[in-house]
């Protein structure tokens, strides 16, 4: 058994397409549109790690989608937590939970999917202007 992808439906692609590629900065493995169906998938995945992908299902028709408590988040590993953060913000993403520790963070998603930010390896010294950041909304 091989773990291959997680769906999210999302309501705007190119907003999602702009907090998922541009801001959180994964890769857009593949598009594919159907037409008969009236919808587009698109897959991304981390940088050189392909193994673990994210399939965007965006429904030509608009349809309100209600989030469920049995869905928690998608998490990503990340190699500078602030330099991760900094980038969303200068996207305009509001951290949710700001990487005070300097090893965890939470971000929504145009759709409100939460994404769990991790420093790889060991957490990194505290820094400002995260140590101060207050929390903001759910995550």
């Amino acid at each position: 058994m091989k773990y291959l992808h997680t769906m999210v439906r999302v309501t705007d692609l190119d907003a999602s397409l702009r907090f998922y590629r541009d801001a959180l900065g994964l890769e857009v493995i593949s598009t594919k549109e159907v037409p008969k169906g009236r919808y587009t998938l698109v897959f991304l995945a981390a940088p050189g790690d392909h193994s673990a992908q994210i399939e965007l299902t965006y429904n030509w028709d608009p349809e309100v989608y209600a989030g469920g408590r049995n869905f928690g988040h998608i998490a990503y590993a990340v190699e500078d937590i602030y330099a991760t953060c900094r980038r969303l913000v200068d996207h305009g993403v509001l951290i949710s939970r700001p990487p005070r520790d300097g090893r965890m963070a939470f971000v929504r998603s145009p759709d409100g999917i939460s994404i769990e930010l991790l420093q790889q390896g060991g957490a990194k010294s505290p820094e400002e202007p995260w140590v101060s950041m207050p929390n903001t909304g759910a995550w």
